[in-house]
């Protein structure tokens, strides 16, 4: 190769392991979605929970937000479910244990459909 005087540069290689970098976004993309539909079935239950309790409008909202914010104190949905089972408790409303987590669960996939609907 002849010296021209301009350097000529290469592009710089891309890591071997583009193909595990895919798979990284893949569970990024996966773990927040999964995040949104936590926080979508947390809103809902406690708007749920605050029909349980007789508030509506403003009071259900803040209610609600106050569910969702719950979730943050400790992993998983113990300390949720903790809350809104002593919240109800409180106000005299009649849920068993069994009941709300059934509607955990069918708030779950309730959530899970309009986050999908809503990122089509």
């Amino acid at each position: 190769m002849v010296y021209t005087g301009v350097e000529r540069r290469k592009k710089p290689r891309l890591p071997t392991d583009t193909k595990d970098k895919g798979h990284e976004v893949d569970f990024l993309r996966q773990d927040e979605m999964e995040f949104k539909v936590i926080a979508r079935r947390n809103k809902l239950l406690g708007l749920w929970a605050a029909e349980k309790m007789g508030m509506t409008g403003e009071a259900a909202k803040e209610y609600s937000k106050e569910v969702v914010v719950a979730d943050f104190e400790e992993p998983g949905d113990d300390n949720v479910f903790r809350k809104v089972m002593k919240d109800l408790a409180e106000k005299g409303v009649g849920v068993s244990e069994d009941q709300l987590r059934q509607e955990m669960n069918a708030l779950l996939e309730v959530a899970r459909g309009q986050i999908k609907s809503d990122s089509a």
